[in-house]
């Protein structure tokens, strides 16, 4: 389960709808407990789309070191991204699944493509893809 507060959901909305006509992304910081998130956020990061486009996001390498350097002076670890997707459902398209880089992270996405925003969350192993409960306390 993931779980964020609702001033950080509303962080994470807002940043990607500041991204567009391109997609948005950022970094979820939290603890680790046993070599795994626990699913607790304590901060969210919004970072620039480095690939400045509107089907695909990299998150800047100058935006990731301040997040870590951000989340260690927290006592937390980067334990996630998420991203924007402007025309499609919230759901990990083939190349999210490609760049998935740690299968213990989380991965949000937030759909903007039908209105009112959705935002769903996933863990990506290899080529599995697993929605994983988000709880927005608050």
């Amino acid at each position: 389960m993931l779980r964020l507060t609702r001033d950080q959901y509303l962080r994470i909305v807002a940043h990607c709808y500041d991204g567009l006509p391109d997609e948005a992304c950022g970094l979820l910081a939290g603890p680790v407990a046993g070599g795994a998130p626990t699913g607790e956020v304590a901060e969210v990061f919004p970072a620039r789309n480095s690939d400045a486009s509107a089907r695909t996001y990299t998150v800047d390498g100058r935006d990731y070191l301040r997040a870590d350097r951000e989340a260690q002076a927290l006592g937390a670890e980067i334990v996630g991204v998420w991203h924007s997707h402007t025309h499609t459902h919230a759901y990990p398209s083939p190349t999210d699944v490609r760049q998935a880089v740690d299968p213990t992270w989380f991965y949000v996405i937030v759909s903007l493509a039908q209105g009112d925003p959705v935002l769903r969350t996933y863990r990506i192993e290899g080529e599995a893809i697993t929605e994983v409960a988000t709880v927005v306390d608050g």
